[in-house]
């Protein structure tokens, strides 16, 4: 789709599901609940769904959000890749989804319409642009999501992927009434205890092969109830992996559940962690992606080891 055809297409829907992925971070639920907000603004019904509860880290982004009742017209996925990122409890919307607007490479095209920008640094970004051709004018709430969404998804504009874009947006978004300052400390600076007891225990068990260049953290189920982490304090856990000098991909595998192992990929400009995760189903960023896999932990392992191996040798 094109700009024009996805402000068409926002105009003329109405009573939208919005679908976000599971696991929900920043982007995901800025785009929601910023979308959800622009179409009632509009005159239109709209919620917001997600497999998982909204997580209270979060709660900034929807304490003023209600439930709408209505009959279901319009389904839309925002920074969704592919279906399987839905969720179980979502996974009766896997063809029913009328409009996908993303910004992830590797988008499967699974929507009926498809809105995909691979340069912008959120799928936040994309609403702010679109937001400014509809005939609606963004508020303070509308501008916290954004700016959440932008702000999380480039590591408060450190990631390789925070373009001038992005920056030029958020000066805009600045300009509302939101509290920025506050926004970033909760999402990069504060962490719960359990968060800090887990990267202690990553840290101190994190494996290095290839002279250093690649570096594997795995966190069990066992290691995960013993800290007591809720899933939405995972955000961000996967780019400690990355911080060691040397290191060009760091490989976090966390135990979903039992035999089932969330590979996340974080890499610097020589490796591509897009195409490294599309060797097992996934996909995601150039510099950040990730995949499912399931079986036993050291097959596993040996498996992402040895596609580990051709890319950092081959540098």
């Amino acid at each position: 789709m094109r700009m024009d055809e996805l402000k068409q297409f926002i105009e003329n829907c109405d009573n939208v599901t919005i679908l976000t992925h599971k696991n929900p971070d920043g982007d995901t639920l800025g785009c929601g609940f910023a979308l959800c907000r622009c179409l009632r603004l509009m005159g239109k019904n709209a919620n917001v769904i997600n497999n998982d509860n909204f997580p209270v880290r979060y709660s900034f982004l929807y304490n003023d959000y209600y439930v709408q009742s209505f009959e279901e017209q319009t389904v839309i996925a925002v920074d969704v890749a592919d279906t399987q990122l839905l969720g179980s409890r979502l996974a009766e919307y896997a063809d029913k989804i009328d409009l996908c607007i993303d910004h992830h490479i590797s988008n499967t095209n699974f929507a009926k319409n498809t809105y995909v920008d691979a340069k912008a640094s959120a799928a936040c970004l994309i609403l702010f642009e679109l937001f400014s051709h509809l005939p609606v004018l963004i508020d303070d709430q509308i501008a916290m999501c954004l700016y959440t969404g932008i702000a999380t998804d480039t590591g408060c504009f450190k990631f390789e992927n925070t373009t001038p874009q992005a920056h030029m947006a958020c000066a805009t978004l600045m300009t509302f009434n939101i509290d920025f300052a506050k926004i970033n400390r909760k999402m990069f600076d504060v962490k719960t205890k359990a968060r800090i007891k887990i990267e202690e225990r990553a840290m101190n068990k994190m494996e290095y092969y290839f002279d250093d260049r690649c570096s594997i953290m795995i966190l069990t189920q066992e290691t995960i109830l013993q800290s007591g982490l809720e899933q939405s304090e995972f955000d961000g856990l996967a780019s400690l992996a990355l911080q060691v000098e040397e290191v060009q991909i760091g490989i976090t595998m966390r135990e979903r559940k039992k035999g089932v192992y969330k590979i996340s990929v974080r890499t610097t400009e020589e490796v591509n962690a897009s195409e490294f995760c599309a060797k097992f189903g996934g996909g995601g960023h150039i510099r950040a992606a990730g995949c499912e896999i399931s079986g036993e932990l050291d097959d596993i392992k040996q498996k992402i080891l040895k596609a580990a191996k051709e890319v950092v040798v081959n540098i």
